[in-house]
């Protein structure tokens, strides 16, 4: 038998013959994913921006403002060991005996050096803020750098000047607004920008008057106003957002809840304060 080759031509179908499936498409590729997690990654990153820029410049900040405070005294040693016109020991002798005017004015130029370059940077504390600590806002970022100043200042300058005329200055001058005749005893008042005290006021030592709480991981802001003539008893603390008549005594150790308001010309003590004034007259 002669074995023949098929024809090399396409091949017809006989009829009724099954026909094979048409190949299948491939399979289209998955949605790409939302770019919401681009977004996150890019706040993340200014979140990191913001903390590190803030870090740095109170650093900074305060380097300058420390080595400008302490110039005048390091100038006079400086000028003094140079001196030949004396023995060494009464170098010596003259170094020792001008330390404390020394540390004086390193202390005033430290404070006033402060609050000149918060008011330049305007670093406060904002009156109205709920923020969440966490997202590290730029209200928030400059809360803690004004605070920072602040505890820079009390640290170094408070011990001096505490009780003084110039405690009240410096209070005036970092953003406070006081009256005259305001007598501060106390190194824990913070949030300068807050406190609105009238004249006469008096701030017992180791009273403690701020402007912020922390509640819940949120930064929450109001501002502590002070008639005339009120006085805060030793080691007492008022809350924020608390408003005190004039002429009104917060007893000592008294602890004025947040957003309180006090009546005028009267006597509160306790924890939490409670009017004790009341049918004595």
């Amino acid at each position: 038998m002669d074995a023949r080759l098929p024809p090399s031509g396409p091949q017809s179908v006989p009829t009724g013959a099954p026909r094979s499936a048409p190949a299948s498409a491939p399979p289209s590729a998955p949605p790409s994913a939302p770019a919401g997690g681009v977004h996150t990654s890019s706040a993340r990153w200014r979140l990191r921006a913001r903390v590190a820029w803030a870090v740095v410049s109170i650093l900074v900040t305060e380097c300058i403002i420390l080595g400008l405070a302490v110039l005048p005294a390091v100038s006079f040693w400086s000028w003094l060991h140079d001196w030949s016109a004396i023995p060494e020991w009464a170098q010596v002798l003259a170094m020792a005996m001008a330390f404390v005017p020394a540390y004086i004015v390193f202390a005033l130029a430290l404070a006033l050096l402060s609050a000149l370059i918060v008011r330049v940077y305007g670093w406060q504390t904002t009156e109205g803020l709920d923020e969440r600590l966490a997202d590290m806002s730029w209200p928030v970022l400059n809360w803690g750098r004004y605070l920072m100043t602040i505890h820079v200042v009390r640290v170094f300058s408070g011990p001096v000047f505490r009780s003084t005329p110039l405690w009240g200055l410096y209070l005036r001058l970092n953003g406070a607004r006081i009256g005259r005749g305001v007598w501060v005893n106390s190194l824990k008042l913070m949030d300068h920008s807050l406190l609105e005290f009238g004249d006469q006021v008096v701030i017992g030592s180791d009273a403690s008057v701020s402007g912020h709480v922390i509640e819940h991981g949120r930064l929450i802001t109001a501002p502590v106003r002070l008639g005339d003539r009120v006085t805060v008893g030793i080691g007492s603390v008022v809350g924020i957002g608390t408003t005190v008549g004039e002429g009104t005594q917060i007893g000592a150790l008294s602890v004025v809840p947040k957003r309180s308001v006090l009546a005028a010309n009267a006597t509160y003590a306790g924890a939490p304060v409670r009017r004790i004034d009341v049918g004595e007259r």
